[in-house]
């Protein structure tokens, strides 16, 4: 937090527990009459006499009863932290006041002037819970301990106004006010969770019951309907509701069932208007619940998470349900269409996009917000649980300011602290990886740095080490690194950077080193300054040699990780190291050497002298020894008889010992000191806390560290710390205080005798509670320098300072005191840094890499000035001449302009994946400068050919309409800000370290430009003084030579002549001469009336000066004209005359000089807005540096997926074999066409010809020599196949009423011709088929082919999306980090329109700067959309009439419709006698034709029925018989033929096909005997 003024509330410290209160009883009634006597109670207040005072209420320390400590012993001087992690810790009471819990107190600040006012605890125990009345004129602190209070206190007055007594057994974890403020809900915690309702202002209990039995984060009332209220927690949310029953008003409770839905803890909800509430989950989205059911899951498009983690609804504002995460982000959704939403069949899952949206920062952690109590406002506090109070703007606008840090924390355990050992410092330490520097003194923090790791451990290195530097930090983290961090005041650099920078102090990382493999645990110096050890988890112990720089000396393994370590005093005769492990092992080591020798294979340090201690735990024998002591103390009390003693003595004695409790596990070591050589002092936990026990080493340590059985020669019991041991120690400079911090989180103050070692004096003590008593252990307590200041931290996040002296006293004491930073150490890294403007503290010491080990040391450097001065001379182009004017003060002065590097080819060079600019330009460079010149002819033709070339395309489209199209697409439409989350950068305005390297480079080309030109110009200037100064000299010898010629009395003192100054000519500075000399002299010692009486003046302007210009002119002229008479005017005339053109010289040169000096001081102007342009630039380019191996990973990346991308084309040759296909069908289609036209019409074989033509026949494949055997075998399976194939046609060829016909021989009566051309065209269609096979199986190959280059080509594609995915991002995140970079913008008065009651604020943070233009733009852009609001108003108006107007026809259509079902229902008790469903008769009822049609059919039926009795049918169908037995007999005898006849074809085909082989075979041996025919 910056700078602080701390304004008290009553005492500062104290703790007085309040008696335990009995509980009230349930009063029963109705609602309306408790709402009645609430709102009497409001009216009604208590008595005045009944009023209580802070003073008298608050917590008190405890003090020993008669001891001589005063109860003012410690008074709170400031709060440093904020448990940003406890839930709702943050409060606001009016515009400007917030209120927080710290510990045992609570914290009033105020945010304009950053002032704390505090208020204690009044059980002692804690404060659980806090909130604020409605009306900002109360706020409630719910307390812990047992059996707490809930205090109300009326503000601003801070008095307590009620107190409720009997709420819950242990502590508060919430409360709450309904919206009026008449009544209070509470909820307890373990072990009761008790919800209670209070009549605050009457102190009574309205109603209570068990809430549930798991934990309770929140309850409060409905806004919307009084009588009911909501309560969330552990993987539960309640519905409550106040009924009335017969026995009174009662709470009754509805368990939310998940359902479907996992459990989950609900951290916020909101009740909506219709009864409604909407919670949060742990994964991200939101529940709607109806009833005490999960309505409908809430997330946004996709199946995306509403936030990213816990999330919590928090506000019902302006139609939006506005909902925080632990994405640090704010939302805004739209509350009808949540109200009304409900799930698809699906899924339970309603998706919603936000409305607005708010992301509040990166590592943000949103945990809850409180609005600001102005009427009207948008303004929002919020807690970060990251360790932050934020101040947010909800208004959602395009004037809505970025969210405004206000103060950061630590956030979580304070892991470490110190204290200088010089100053008022205060170094702290946590995981949440910040390194903090305060000033206690003066209230306020000075540095915050920020690290890749959480802390661990830190320690101030001592005055003896941090003479020569200042104040050096060593810092510990977890991944086992060590820091060193070195304190300086940034302010005294102004010289060296010609920059101011900000802040009163700032880290700078001297060394790092990594002796460890877990978190480093302590530190500690040597007590002569020369060695530091470090402590780690991992068992080991590193030593460092101390110097300019620290280099290693070896380390030892220990039996335990390790808790602290502690060199011994001065007072020791051996300078030993004494290590304390968490798990009971104490070891003492002797000092290393730094300058033996060791092996250089290992660092370890075998040889190290070395004793071990092992805890035993004594704690049972001490138990039972304390109780039979108190046991024979009580034996001796209520006996008489003092002869009966001995006897008991001896039965006692006989009597059998209770066994020893030894606990399983060790007890935690938790801290530990020296008392004297060989002796210390242990504190221990668990079980053996209670005692400090005094330890020593053992004679015998030959044995094996991890099998030692110690115990401690001595103990100390230690009141009340049964639970609640010492956590740390401290002791002041003189030791007579010590100072322990408890695991309660409070203070215990040992006033101790001198040099008692052995703690006999320790027995009265002061304690205080200050940190949080359930999860607050003060972890380090230390005391400052001068012993005037004590300072704790805890788990609990808090800091504390306290003094020891009254505030008063303390301020008088130390009014011209305050904590010194050191300058920074004048080294020759650090210059050459800053004189680049290279050094910044956070980001230079954070990103040093982590150096090696190194055997030798390297030489101290001694800063000098003198060095610093002549390093930079040394570094300059050129001397600074400064040119004065003759009769003013006023002088102008060259630059001074470093030497001029030349920057490295490094910027020039083209990084591997990004696209070259010039290298398309430059061919068209290479080829214009190879190119001869040409005839002029050959020239006129190239270019008509040119402007052919040029000749636009038909379908061409004029490229200022292009550009037109794309600047109306990027300006056009929802444009995005560049704070936008989802703002993307265009490619034009893409920036990188080259870019930005060379815009750096061009400023300050650019600013040397302009500063060259002024330093010539003044240099020529410089050149005309010095001719001016010899034209003087020559001028004032002529009048000199003049005046010889006059008498005495017409003498006059020459005017002093100008001369050049040492400055003006710095190159001759060291030329000087006997007559410079003599000259120099003679002008001090001639110095005239006029010279010291007018050229003193400074000004040209200046009326004296003028005035006395004038009066020498008038002597001259009165003196010239006086002398006219005497014939010596014109030589008096002629003087006169050079004096006045000597002084027109003077006064020329001086406006020169005068006018120069304006247009260098507004070049100056100009010089520092470039020099802050070049501070941004140069913060850009750190900033782009940081992104640029990611960047050029990424586009390197990119680019071989689109190189990959371009590589793939798909093969022609399946576009070909598609042609060659087509062409083939073609071909086959025009081979059939022309068969059919061969047949003509009405050929009596033209189902023959067709069956030869489409006869299928498996052709034999021509193959190799080499391959005959396989051939003659595959012709014999062809033939086969061919047989098979004609068999199958043979049998299916036959003509009507004729015989089979062959498909191979030409039937009779057929042309042998049409016959023959069949055949042919039947192998041409073969031999297509063939073709149109092969090309099938080919393009199905390269389809094949191309399915595979598709499918890869997808996958490039969807690389090279995810890698611009990749890279779009890391260009958001960039220019997100540069839009956090601050930009000065210089602007006079009159441009300056944000004026706040007529004048100007001193405050300009709040403004928006803007270019003229844009705001005109801006403000018509306001009216068009004030014109279009204007329209869509009257458009919902008059949709809104039609609304009415519809709802009113509704209502009407309603009524007819009931007058309707009315009369039906009329009508139906008429007809049917009941009320009859229309809908399902008129589905039973059929078709009435058809049922018509039906029933004649069966009048139909029964009239034939009744006439075929009457005919006489028997004879009928004798007859019948009779004709169907001929009938039969004659369809026998047929089909008898029909068998004969197939017999006979059988046998007739079966001759036919033994004559058609033999004519085959013959055919066949013929065709053979030609084959084998020599001839």
């Amino acid at each position: 937090m910056s700078e602080e003024n701390t304004i008290c509330v009553g005492e500062q410290t104290g703790s007085t527990p309040t008696a335990s209160q009995e509980n009230t009883e349930d009063h029963d009634g109705e609602h309306s009459e408790i709402q009645q006597q609430a709102d009497e109670g409001s009216n009604k207040q208590l008595s005045a006499d009944t009023y209580y005072k802070y003073e008298d209420i608050h917590s008190r320390p405890y003090i020993t009863p008669d001891s001589e400590i005063p109860e003012n012993l410690l008074f709170l001087s400031h709060s440093f932290g904020y448990d940003s992690r406890r839930r709702g810790n943050l409060q606001l009471l009016d515009d400007k006041t917030l209120i927080f819990i710290a510990g045992n107190l609570l914290v009033l600040l105020d945010v304009s002037t950053k002032e704390q006012r505090y208020l204690r605890s009044c059980s002692g125990g804690g404060i659980g819970s806090i909130t604020a009345h409605p009306s900002k004129t109360y706020f409630v602190v719910a307390e812990k301990g047992i059996q707490p209070n809930i205090i109300v206190y009326e503000y601003p007055s801070l008095q307590p106004s009620s107190i409720l007594r009997g709420g819950t057994e242990r502590a508060y974890s919430f409360v709450d006010f309904n919206r009026d403020g008449s009544l209070l809900a509470s909820v307890g915690s373990a072990p009761d969770y008790m919800l209670t309702l209070w009549n605050w202002r009457k102190e009574e209990v309205m109603l209570s019951c068990k809430a549930v039995s798991q934990e309770v984060y929140r309850v409060s009332f409905s806004p919307y309907n009084p009588g009911q209220l909501t309560s969330s927690g552990s993987g539960h949310i309640k519905f409550w509701k106040m009924a009335s029953t017969f026995t009174g008003l009662k709470l009754q409770g509805l368990m939310g069932h998940f359902g479907k839905t996992a459990a989950t803890d609900v951290e916020g909800y909101v009740e909506l208007p219709d009864g409604k509430v909407v919670s949060g989950t742990d994964w991200g989205n939101l529940l709607l619940w109806d009833g005490n059911a999960i309505k409908v899951e809430i997330c946004r498009k996709g199946g995306q998470n509403c936030h990213t983690g816990m999330v919590q609804p928090f506000a019902l504002e302006d139609g939006q349900l506005m909902t925080i995460g632990s994405d640090g982000a704010v939302r805004g959704w739209d509350f009808e269409s949540i109200d009304s939403a409900d799930s698809n069949s699906d899924s339970s899952r309603f998706e919603l996009e936000p409305m607005n949206e708010m992301v509040v920062g990166h590592n943000v952690c949103l945990s809850s917000l409180v609005k600001s109590s102005l009427p009207d406002s948008c303004i929002w506090f919020a807690q970060d649980s990251s360790g932050a109070i934020w101040k947010l703007d909800l208004s959602f606008t395009y004037t809505t300011p970025d969210p405004e840090c206000l103060f950061t924390f630590h956030a979580g355990p304070i892991q470490a602290m110190d204290a200088s050992r010089k100053s008022h410092l205060m170094a702290t330490a946590a995981l949440d990886r910040s390194v903090r520097v305060f000033d206690f003194l003066a209230k306020k923090e000075l540095t915050t740095t920020r690290f890749n790791q959480g802390g661990t451990a830190l320690g101030w290195a001592p005055p003896l080490v941090s003479v020569s530097s200042g104040s050096l930090l060593v810092t510990g983290f977890e991944d086992g690194v060590v820091r060193l961090l070195e304190l300086y005041d940034p302010q005294r650099l102004h010289m060296v950077s010609g920059r101011s920078p900000k802040g009163d102090a700032m880290l700078r990382l001297k060394q790092a080193f990594k002796p460890h493999n877990a978190p480093v645990t302590a530190v500690a110096y040597e007590r002569n300054g020369e060695i530091l050890a470090t402590g780690s988890s991992d068992s080991t112990v590193f030593f460092f040699t101390v110097g300019e720089k620290y280099n290693p000396i070896g380390f030892i393994n220990v039996p335990g990780p390790v808790q602290a370590l502690e060199w011994s005093p001065h007072s020791h005769s051996e300078n030993r190291l004494l290590i304390l492990c968490q798990s009971g092992h104490v070891v003492e080591v002797q000092r290393p050497d730094p300058e033996a020798e060791r092996p250089t294979k290992t660092f370890q340090l075998p040889d190290l002298s070395s004793r071990s201690f092992r805890f035993r735990s004594i704690k049972s024998r001490i138990k039972v020894w304390e109780k039979k002591k108190k046991e024979r103390e009580e034996r001796l009390k209520q006996s008489k008889n003092p002869d009966i003693e001995p006897e008991e003595e001896e039965e006692e004695e006989e009597e059998e010992l209770p066994s020893i409790y030894i606990p399983e596990s060790p007890s935690p070591l938790y801290c530990g000191f020296y008392s004297q050589p060989g002796q210390f002092w242990l504190s221990m936990g668990g079980y053996d806390s209670g005692f400090l026990y005094h330890c020593k080493f053992s004679e015998k340590q030959d044995q094996d560290p991890d099998q030692r059985q110690d115990e401690p020669f001595d103990f100390l019991p230690v009141r009340s710390t049964d639970n609640d041991p010492i956590r740390s120690v401290a002791f002041s400079s003189n030791r007579q205080l010590l100072l322990c911090g408890m695991h309660s989180g409070s203070i215990r103050v040992f006033p101790l005798q001198p040099a008692d070692h052995s703690l006999t004096s320790m027995q009265a003590y002061w304690a205080l509670s200050v940190h949080d008593n359930q999860y607050g252990p003060l972890r380090h307590i230390r005391c400052s320098h001068d012993d005037l200041f004590v300072l704790t931290v805890g788990d609990d996040g808090n800091i504390f300072s306290f003094s020891l002296l009254p505030p008063e006293e303390l301020q008088k004491g130390l009014q011209r005191t305050r904590a010194r930073v050191p300058s920074p150490r004048v080294s020759q890294h650090l210059l050459t840094l800053y004189a680049a403007g290279l050094y910044g503290g956070q980001s230079q010491s954070v990103g040093l890499p982590t150096q090696t080990f190194c055997r030798h040391s390297s030489p101290r450097l001694k800063p000098s000035p003198l060095v610093f001065v002549f390093r930079f001379k040394d570094s300059l182009e050129a001397n600074v001449v400064t040119v004065v004017a003759i009769r003013t003060d006023h002088r102008v002065s060259t630059y001074r302009l470093p030497a001029l590097t030349r920057p490295s080819t490094a910027l020039r060079h083209h990084r591997p994946g990004w696209p070259d600019e010039d290298e398309a330009a430059a061919p068209e460079r290479r080829k214009s400068r190879a190119e001869p010149a040409k005839d002029s002819s050959i020239l006129e033709g190239r270019k008509q050919m040119h402007l052919y070339a040029e000749k636009p395309d038909e379908n061409c489209e004029d490229p200022q309409d292009v550009l037109a199209i794309r600047e109306a697409k990027e300006n056009i439409g929802d444009l995005k800000l560049k704070s936008a989350k989802d703002f993307t950068v265009p490619k034009h305005q893409r920036v990188n370290a080259e870019r930005k390297r060379a815009q750096l480079i061009g400023l300050e080309e650019n600013m040397r430009e302009k500063q060259t030109e002024m330093n010539r110009r003044i240099v020529t200037l410089r050149d005309s003084k010095v001719r001016l100064v010899s034209q003087l000299r020559a001028q004032a010898q002529q009048v000199q030579k003049v005046q010889q010629r006059l008498a005495a009395i017409h003498h006059r003192p020459p005017p002093t002549l100008p001369t050049t100054l040492p400055e003006e000519t710095p190159e001759k500075r060291l030329r000087y001469s006997h007559a410079t000399l003599e000259r120099y002299r003679l002008l001090r010692e001639q110095r005239s009336f006029f010279q010291n009486d007018v050229y003193e003046c400074t000004n040209l302007a200046d009326p004296l000066f003028l005035c006395r210009l004038f009066w020498y002119m008038c002597v001259h002229l009165s003196w010239a004209l006086r002398c006219a008479g005497c014939n010596v005017g014109p030589i008096i005339c002629g003087c006169v005359f050079c004096n006045l053109q000597m002084e027109s010289w003077v006064c020329q040169f001086d406006a020169e000089l005068l006018l120069l000096r304006h247009q260098k001081l507004r070049l100056d102007w100009q010089l520092k807005m470039a020099d802050l342009r070049q501070m941004t630039l140069y913060q850009e380019l750190l900033l782009l540096k940081e992104f640029e191996r990611r960047e050029d990973m990424l586009q390197e990346n990119l680019s071989a997926r689109i190189k990959e991308e371009k590589s793939i084309t798909y093969n022609e040759q399946l576009e070909l074999k598609r042609g060659d296909i087509a062409k083939l069908q073609e071909r086959e289609k025009a081979l059939i066409a022309a068969f059919h036209a061969s047949l003509g019409e009405e050929n009596k074989f033209e189902d023959f010809l067709t069956k030869v033509f489409k006869k299928k026949i498996k052709r034999v494949k021509k193959k190799e020599q080499a391959e005959g055997g396989e051939e003659e075998e595959d012709s014999d399976e062809d033939s086969d196949d061919d047989d098979e194939w004609g068999d199958d046609d043979d049998y299916d060829s036959t003509e009507e009423g004729g015989a089979a016909l062959d498909n191979n021989v030409c039937p009779p009566g057929c042309e042998p011709e049409l016959f023959e051309n069949t055949v042919q065209l039947r192998e041409r269609r073969l031999d297509l088929e063939e073709l149109l096979v092969e090309e099938k199986k080919s393009a199905e190959a390269l389809k094949r082919e191309c399915d595979t280059l598709v499918k890869k080509e997808k996958l490039v594609k969807s690389s090279r999306k995810a890698a611009e995915d990749d890279l779009e991002l890391v260009n958001r995140e960039k220019q997100q980090k540069m839009n956090e970079l601050d930009v000065v913008v210089p602007i006079r008065l009159h441009q300056i329109e944000f004026i706040t009651n007529g004048s100007v604020p001193c405050d300009l943070s709040p403004a928006l700067v803007l270019d003229m233009k844009e705001l005109n733009r801006l403000q018509e852009r306001i009216r068009q959309l004030q014109a279009e609001k204007s329209h869509q108003r009257d458009l919902y108006i008059q949709a809104r009439q039609q609304h009415v107007r519809l709802i009113h026809d509704r209502k009407d259509m309603d009524a007819q419709i009931q007058v309707l079902e009315k009369q039906c229902n009329e009508q139906m008790m008429m007809k049917f006698g009941r009320p009859v469903d229309l809908e399902a008769l008129q589905t039973l009822s059929g078709n009435r034709t058809m049922e018509e049609l039906k029933q004649e059919k069966l009048l139909r039926e029964a009239a034939y029925a009744k006439e075929i009795k009457q005919w006489d049918v028997e004879e009928a169908r004798q007859a019948l018989m009779e004709v169907t037995r001929c009938n039969t007999e004659r369809l026998r005898r047929m089909t008898t033929l029909f068998d004969q006849k197939k017999e006979l074809e059988h046998k007739l085909n079966a001759r036919q096909k033994k004559m058609v082989i033999s004519v085959h075979q013959l055919h066949f041996t013929c065709n053979i005997d030609q084959s084998w025919d020599p001839h």
